[in-house]
């Protein structure tokens, strides 16, 4: 059998965690030289991850300075990825980020964004700013991230586990988003609420994200292949994966009230994620109970598309 000190010589990793998170993390290690064995609960499509509506931007993420950090080590990832959409998922699209202005997104994205203005009272009836981001079709983007991994000659196994040291390697690295409230164990992280509802496209090509000055509440939708997002909310602490009814109502609702044509939209499904909220990421290296190297990146809440290749870069710094 393998000795730890062949397993450290030969650079072997578990990663644990199949989302978006711990699949980038794990091809940023694989592809580095490193034995990856990617270990998941779940399928990747049937992760947290595969339900986030995918549109690159900083949202719910703490602290925030490291956030944009990260989010813009992404962006030079997910440009590269959208010469590719087809096989990717990754493309640039056009939008409003409504209630925003250039004043508030400040010179980090400013920098990097140039075609950044402020929207035309035809694109969007209040103040909002006109953007080109990446939009990331996660029902693509995840399979092919676990196909690019496998490539890089990492492995992928459904597997379920109840502590850390379970992971046979050298070192691990948690990726397990909100299942490491019970696996670190850490309190810290809790659930925010997320549920969409899934349309057909009635024609709309750009996205728009709406935030009510009054409630607080956020109204967006982003055109996906073959179908169109429609979001949303972030219902703090609350565990329920059951769509809500009168809660979808209220979406479509919204969502009509910004372009009419979506009150017509056939819907074709449900979703509901559970964002993994925390005071701040946890991005730190650690060590198990046996004096292993253990790496910790969790707790992005509802930016882990955002920032996961940032985030993927510093964790495979931190397991060297």
């Amino acid at each position: 059998m393998e000795s730890e000190l062949d397993g450290e010589l030969t650079g072997e990793v578990v990663v644990v965690g199949g989302g978006v998170i711990g699949l980038t993390t794990a091809v940023v290690l694989a592809e580095r030289g490193r034995r990856v064995r990617l270990w998941t609960r779940e399928p990747v499509e049937r992760t947290t991850s595969v339900v986030a509506g995918g549109l690159w931007w900083p949202y719910r993420i703490e602290p925030v300075a490291l956030a944009q950090s990260w989010a813009l080590r992404s962006l030079d990832v997910y440009e590269e990825l959208a010469a590719r959409p087809e096989q990717t998922g990754v493309r640039m699209a056009e939008g409003v980020l409504g209630e925003t202005g250039l004043d508030e997104v400040g010179a980090w994205a400013a920098a990097r964004l140039p075609g950044l203005r402020a929207s035309t009272a035809a694109e969007y009836g209040g103040s909002g700013l006109w953007a080109r981001l990446p939009l990331i079709d996660m029902s693509a983007h995840l399979p092919w991230l676990r196909e690019r991994l496998v490539a890089a000659g990492g492995t992928v196994e459904n597997r379920a586990v109840t502590e850390l040291a379970e992971a046979d390697a050298p070192v691990v690295v948690n990726c397990t988003g909100l299942a490491a409230r019970d696996l670190v164990p850490d309190p810290a992280v809790r659930p925010v609420r997320g549920q969409l509802v899934v349309v057909e496209n009635p024609g709309i090509r750009t996205w728009l994200v709406s935030a009510d000055p009054d409630s607080g509440e956020t109204t967006y939708f982003l055109p996906q292949p073959g179908r169109l997002l429609l979001g949303g909310t972030a219902e703090d602490d609350v565990w329920s994966t059951e769509p809500d009814p009168a809660v979808a109502e209220a979406i479509v609702r919204r969502c009509a009230a910004l372009r009419p044509e979506i009150a017509g939209a056939r819907v074709l499904a449900h979703r509901v994620g559970l964002r993994p909220a925390r005071n701040a990421v946890r991005l730190e290296r650690g060590t198990l109970p046996d004096g292993r190297r253990l790496v910790h990146n969790y707790g992005h809440g509802g930016a882990g598309v955002t920032v996961a290749w940032g985030c993927a870069q510093e964790a495979a710094r931190l397991a060297s």
